[in-house]
C-alpha cells in the first residue's frame, strides 16, 4: 500500500491559503516518498475552500512523478465538456500523471449554488461520465442525452495519454455504487470516514462479482481511500479536542465514530489502522493532515516505513 497526500484546500483554524502552503505540502510528499496528490472539489462549504483543480494546476511542476489526482471531481455539477478540457489539459502539462476521479457529490448546497436539483445528481452524473469517457477516451456517446450538450468537433488538445485519461468513480461502497463503478470505471475512489477496513474488504469482493459480470478483472482493477483526516499525536486530550472540536462539527459526526475510522491519535492507532487497510487490500490511502502538513506528513512517513519493514 502507498499513500497519497490532500492538497490542503481547506481552512481548520484560520490558518489562510496561499502557493507557499500548497508547494510546501507537495515538497515534502515528494521528499518522503509519496505517490500521488490530490484535490477534491465543493463549491460552497462551512469553512473557505480553494478550487480543487486550480490547485492541481499550481502544483505540477513541483509533483515530480508523483500521480495527480481529483478526488473527487463533481463531473454532474461542473458539466462533461468544461471538465473534460481542464482534465486533459492537466494531463498534458504533466506528462501525462493524471487520474481523474469524479462522482456526483453528497452536498446539496453545491448543487443549490448552480442551480440545480439535487435529486437528479445520480441521473446527471451517469450521463456526465459517459460523455466524459467519450470525449477523454475516445468510447461511444451515450444513445441518449437529456442534460447536457456536446461539442460539434473534437476536443483538442487530446490528453497526453494515447490510451486516454484513466477515470475513477467514487463511492461509499453500496451494491449500486459499486455496480456504477464496474460499469463506468477505470478505479474505485472509497471515503475513509464513510467505511472501515472490514467494510472496504466487503465491498471490495462485491465490485470483483460486478467487474467479473462484465469481464472485467478485479486485480487488474485498481483502488483508493481518500480523505483519510489525519492527525498524528501521542497525546490523547490533543486527540480528544481534535476529533470534538475539528473534526466532529465539520463533519457532523460522532466523535467517536470518527476515532475509530480516521489517522487521528497515537503512531500505534494510525499505524494499526493504515496496516488493517492493507490487508483489506487498499492499495493507495490519501491522508488529509488537520493542519501543520509538513510535520503530519513526515510522521506519516516514518508509520509507512514502519509497516514495511
Amino acid at each position: 500500500m502507498e499513500l497519497g497526500v490532500h492538497l490542503p484546500l481547506m481552512e481548520f483554524g484560520g490558518e489562510g491559503q496561499s502557493l507557499g502552503r500548497l508547494q510546501a505540502v507537495v515538497d515534502v510528499a515528494r521528499g518522503s516518498g509519496f505517490a500521488a496528490v490530490s484535490a477534491n472539489d465543493h463549491f460552497v462549504f462551512s469553512t473557505p475552500w480553494l478550487d480543487g483543480l486550480t490547485a492541481l494546476a499550481a502544483v505540477i511542476e513541483r509533483s515530480g512523478e508523483m500521480t495527480l489526482a481529483t478526488t473527487i471531481s463533481l463531473a454532474a455539477l461542473r458539466g462533461p465538456v468544461p471538465l473534460a478540457k481542464t482534465l486533459a489539459a492537466l494531463d498534458l502539462l504533466s506528462g501525462g500523471r493524471l487520474v481523474a476521479g469524479v462522482g456526483p457529490g453528497s452536498s446539496k448546497r453545491d448543487y443549490d449554488a448552480v442551480g440545480v436539483a439535487f435529486e437528479d445528481r445520480w441521473e446527471r452524473f451517469d450521463e456526465a461520465v459517459m460523455i466524459l469517457r467519450a470525449l477523454l477516451r475516445d468510447e461511444p456517446l451515450p444513445d441518449r442525452r437529456r442534460h447536457f450538450a456536446l461539442p460539434d468537433a473534437r476536443l483538442e488538445p487530446a490528453p497526453r495519454r494515447t490510451a486516454g485519461l484513466p477515470l475513477w468513480i467514487g463511492s461509499w461502497g453500496s451494491r449500486a455504487g459499486l455496480r456504477r463503478v464496474a460499469r463506468l470505471g477505470d478505479g474505485w475512489l472509497a471515503s475513509a470516514y464513510n467505511t472501515s477496513p472490514d467494510q472496504f474488504a466487503s465491498a471490495r469482493e462485491a465490485l470483483a462479482v460486478e467487474l467479473a459480470s462484465r469481464g472485467k478483472s478485479a486485480k487488474q482493477f485498481p483502488n483508493a481511500l481518500v480523505t483519510m483526516w489525519t492527525w498524528i499525536t501521542d497525546d490523547r486530550a490533543e486527540r480528544d479536542r481534535v476529533l470534538n472540536e475539528v473534526l466532529s462539527p465539520l463533519l457532523r459526526r460522532d466523535a467517536d465514530q470518527l476515532g475509530a475510522q480516521v489517522c487521528v491519535g497515537s503512531v500505534d492507532h494510525c499505524a494499526e489502522l493504515l496496516g488493517r487497510y492493507e490487508q483489506a487490500g487498499c492499495q493507495l490511502v490519501y491522508l488529509w493532515p488537520l493542519r501543520e502538513e509538513s510535520r503530519q506528513l513526515e510522521l506519516a512517513a516514518e508509520i509507512a516505513r514502519r509497516l514495511r519493514r
